[in-house]
């Protein structure tokens, strides 16, 4: 099978295309910076130079691929979310997914695309379980996310299989929410985000990964797929975890009008509750190699 990825050097996209490679899967991947790219992405890979918004060449690689996995997309956690950033959150990945989606859709092979989305598509929904049936928030978040998955849909035609990923928060050592999260803790002044009891959807950076690897090979899988834990916890819940992982207290718990003062409207991803479940992957009989959070955390924060 012949890969290409977006957003190959975030993240995700590192440990995807490290797995891929172990696998012996061919890797192609598009970057602004191919230098960058190389220094940290594994050797195999091929990277074509390019800057996904615009339509380019780089289509034409992508076209004689068997599958696409799209996870390009600026950052959601970093900056205020003026109106220039709210431009760049839309624009990086909405102009992706659709030069993405334009190129699947004239190839001459069948195809599938995996296409990244999140939780924030379900906006705050209290404490309902939210199965991939679900209906969509109205904030900004989960109006970003519809149109994401609306343009990733365009490519839909016989022969392309698009399995739409809604991703929770994602843990992992090197990156992500998790060494942010743990900064106060460390200090002993850590504690719940607002009033501690919305949900916190999470999985574990491996998990997220063979999930995508799960969702190439079965043909079986398509539409929209929730990327997290069966039983996500309550915030006040996982920071207790958190706490207890680098035993310290949970003492200090930062009030939502105090999170909404210092990051105006950003403050809503990380005081609305999401209690997403996998429905989609256990339907499947999915097997998660960290679902428990203490397994995780124990597994990615150091002694």
């Amino acid at each position: 099978m012949r890969v290409f990825l977006t957003g190959a050097t975030g993240l995700v996209g590192r440990h995807l295309a490290a797995r891929l490679v172990e696998l012996g899967r061919e890797v192609v991947c598009v970057s602004r910076d191919p230098g960058a790219a190389r220094a940290v992405l594994p050797e195999g890979v091929e990277i074509v130079g390019a800057d996904p918004v615009l339509p380019g060449s780089w289509q034409d690689r992508l076209a004689g691929c068997d599958a696409v996995v799209n996870l390009a997309g600026e950052s959601v956690a970093e900056g205020r979310w003026s109106r220039a950033k709210k431009r760049r959150l839309r624009r990086s990945r909405l102009r992706t997914t659709e030069h993405v989606a334009r190129a699947m859709a004239g190839a001459d092979r069948p195809m599938t695309l995996i296409n990244a989305s999140a939780t924030g598509y379900y906006g705050d929904a209290g404490d309902r379980a939210l199965a991939e049936d679900a209906q969509p928030g109205q904030d900004f978040l989960a109006r970003l996310a519809v149109e994401w998955e609306h343009t990733a849909l365009e490519a839909e035609r016989e022969g392309v299989r698009i399995v739409l990923l809604r991703i929770g928060v994602v843990l992992a050592r090197e990156g992500g929410a998790l060494p942010a999260l743990l900064k106060p803790f460390r200090s002993g002044f850590g504690g719940s985000l607002g009033n501690g009891r919305q949900y916190f959807p999470w999985i574990h950076i491996e998990d997220l990964v063979r999930v995508i690897l799960f969702a190439l090979d079965r043909d079986d899988l398509a539409g929209p797929v929730n990327a997290v834990v069966p039983a996500p916890p309550t915030q006040g819940e996982f920071a207790r975890a958190l706490a207890a992982a680098v035993d310290k207290p949970a003492r200090w718990p930062a009030p939502g009008f105090v999170l909404r003062l210092l990051l105006g409207e950003k403050a809503a991803m990380l005081l609305a509750s999401q209690r997403a479940v996998p429905a989609a992957l256990r339907a499947l009989e999915f097997k998660f190699s960290y679902q428990e959070l203490d397994a995780a955390l124990a597994d990615l924060i150091e002694p």
